[in-house]
């Protein structure tokens, strides 16, 4: 008889998110006129034949993957989820206007604990002036899991793109970076202390700014709103959920050019520097590699200078290369590294 040849088994965490949604990508061309654009950027582009494109754009959060309940209250993260759906639409430069929500739920989450989870989504409603219009629930062996997608608009002659930037032009990012992460190393400290000794208290003085930007993140609805303001419609953009490093990655490999970022430029609150040094974490590795701070990368041209140097939220860090000269950092040294993507893993 015949031996059955052994079927080749390729790891998730071989290919990694990106390498999977492009595989996917590959295999689902977009059918229809009205799909400007399909799998491939923070959000989905349709065209419902009006002067607006509309943006969808769809999350998942994983009790044990993305969130631990033993420190994130059920409020922050209602509102955490549909501030990470709501800056996808931001960073397509749109405005967002309604979303769904759908559920799954094990029989250890009573009435209440619901309650409270939808008290942070409706504070997140009133917050970003977003309608919830739907949704599902589902039963679950274990955990919790929330789905969110988010529907948005964006004037045609105004949407931005990953693929869009060019040679010479201006890299910038909005407020600070590696709160997130670092907020995150807080929690995760204080959690093993407690499990070791539960009569512990938590030690977060001086640390509520990192917590609160890991907890409960903000949007930032507010910077598309400025751009406007100002007259600019950034070349290329990019919401920074898995870290800086990883989407200008993403910026620099569809838009087929390279980037040179100045570590002396890369914006970091205080707090984030010192607790970085206190858990023995290079400053830098925070800024470049932690993720969920929900800032926007952006590029812009040149000539755009003028308009955005004065906004103390909105901070040039390097500068568009070709493609050749690579992604690098300069360092305050003066060295020229290379720059890896080592920011979130989903497999």
């Amino acid at each position: 008889m015949q031996k059955k040849t052994e079927q080749q088994r390729t790891e998730l965490k071989d290919l990694g998110e990106f390498g999977l949604i492009q595989r996917i990508q590959q295999q689902f061309p977009t059918k229809h006129p009205e799909s400007v654009l399909g799998i491939g950027d923070d959000a989905a582009v349709i065209d419902t034949g009006t002067d607006h494109y509309t943006l969808v754009s769809t999350d998942m959060l994983v009790e044990g993957i993305h969130f631990d309940l033993s420190y994130v209250p059920l409020k922050h993260l209602g509102y955490k989820a549909v501030a990470a759906n709501v800056s996808d639409i931001a960073a397509m430069n749109g405005t967002p206007k309604q979303f769904t929500v759908s559920l799954g739920l094990s029989n250890r989450f009573p009435l209440e604990a619901i309650d409270e989870l939808y008290a942070g989504i409706k504070h997140a409603c009133n917050n970003y002036k977003i309608d919830l219009i739907g949704g599902d629930t589902t039963s679950t062996r274990a955990g919790l899991v929330i789905s969110i997608t988010a529907i948005g608009e964006v004037k045609k002659e105004e949407i931005v793109y990953r693929k869009g930037c060019k040679e010479n032009e201006l890299i910038c990012v909005s407020g600070d970076l590696g709160g997130a992460y670092m907020g995150l190393q807080v929690l995760e400290r204080e959690k093993q202390v407690f499990m070791a000794n539960p009569d512990m208290q938590p030690e977060l003085d001086g640390k509520d700014y990192i917590v609160r930007r890991q907890l409960k993140p903000e949007a930032r609805t507010d910077m598309i709103y400025e751009l406007r303001d100002l007259g600019v419609v950034p070349t290329s953009m990019i919401d920074i959920s898995d870290g800086l490093a990883s989407e200008l990655m993403h910026i620099c490999s569809q838009s087929g050019v390279g980037a040179i970022l100045y570590e002396e430029h890369l914006p970091i609150a205080k707090v984030t520097y010192d607790t970085s040094v206190e858990f023995n974490i290079d400053p830098t590795t925070s800024i470049l590699n932690g993720g969920e701070d929900y800032e926007l990368l952006f590029t812009v041209k040149q000539e755009d200078y003028d308009k955005i140097k004065k906004n103390a939220e909105i901070i040039e860090i390097g500068y568009v290369l070709p493609k050749e000269k690579g992604v690098v950092l300069k360092t305050k040294g003066e060295q020229i590294v290379p720059i890896t993507a080592q920011g979130w893993k989903h497999f």
